[in-house]
């Protein structure tokens, strides 16, 4: 660490989100950002060579993702290993342990204060910057009360998408599951998929396709209310958030609702 301060990198694909850190952490007298990546390949030989003490790091980006990175840096074999904070639009078990298993620190869930983001990067440099990794903390998360589909409905015709459309149907029943058991998102091909095709008599990929469709015709009907909604969470210069962004997306904010309620 150089003259006491903070060496941080960022690593996410939404642009305009890196550009808000760098702003936020250009205010804070112990915190410099050292490098921005805004997609998995251009972040591991970046951290490699600026050798941050922090590393911020989204698990959802192109190219390569977040796990992806940590899997390169761990070939790297690094003398010292950063500080890596995980950033991610939902919070589930099975990534939470993948991460510990790779090397990350800590994992935030999308949306944050950013105070509350420096604070955790102050902690995670508390101590010295150890070679291994140390076991990953994760956020409290609130319970979520008990769902109706039509509250998740009303929802999904606030963002655009029709009734009367496939996926309308399809959606509500993905969220109502992913509400319950969050695990299903990282298994949504062999997973949550097929478990609404078969509540629904119809196959898996006709379930991706209508949910693509609807998802299509928020962007298309309701963008600027996405990112009323969602705020960072949403890039309109990438465009169109994929399926499993998208339900992970209104099941935060269900959540968040519930938190508030």
């Amino acid at each position: 660490m150089s003259a006491g301060r903070i060496r941080l990198f960022v690593c996410d694909d939404n642009q305009e989100f890196c550009a808000l850190l760098e702003e936020y952490f250009a205010t804070t007298p112990d915190i410099t950002v050292v490098g921005v990546a805004h997609n998995g390949l251009e972040a591991v030989p970046a951290i490699i060579e600026t050798q941050p003490d922090v590393v911020i790091l989204d698990i959802i980006m192109p190219y390569l993702d977040g796990i992806g990175v940590l899997e390169q840096l761990n070939q790297a074999k690094l003398k010292v290993w950063p500080k890596i904070l995980m950033l991610s639009a939902f919070g589930q078990e099975s990534f939470a342990r993948r991460v510990i298993d790779l090397g990350a620190h800590y994992y935030i869930v999308k949306p944050f204060d950013l105070d509350l983001l420096s604070a955790r990067v102050r902690q995670l440099m508390a101590g010295r910057v150890l070679p291994a990794p140390v076991p990953l903390r994760m956020e409290p998360r609130v319970q979520v009360r008990a769902r109706s589909l039509d509250e998740v409905n009303h929802l999904i015709r606030d963002l655009g998408i029709p009734p009367h459309v496939k996926g309308y149907r399809y959606l509500g029943d993905a969220i109502l599951l992913v509400l319950q058991q969050p695990d299903l998102l990282s298994a949504i091909t062999k997973g949550l998929y097929p478990a609404v095709a078969r509540s629904n008599g119809t196959t898996a990929s006709r379930v991706e396709r209508a949910i693509r469709h609807a998802i299509e015709l928020a962007w298309e009907r309701a963008s600027d209310r996405l990112y009323t909604m969602f705020g960072h969470t949403v890039d309109r210069s990438r465009g169109k958030p994929t399926n499993s962004e998208f339900i992970a997306l209104v099941a935060d904010r269900l959540r968040a609702e519930s938190r508030a309620s």
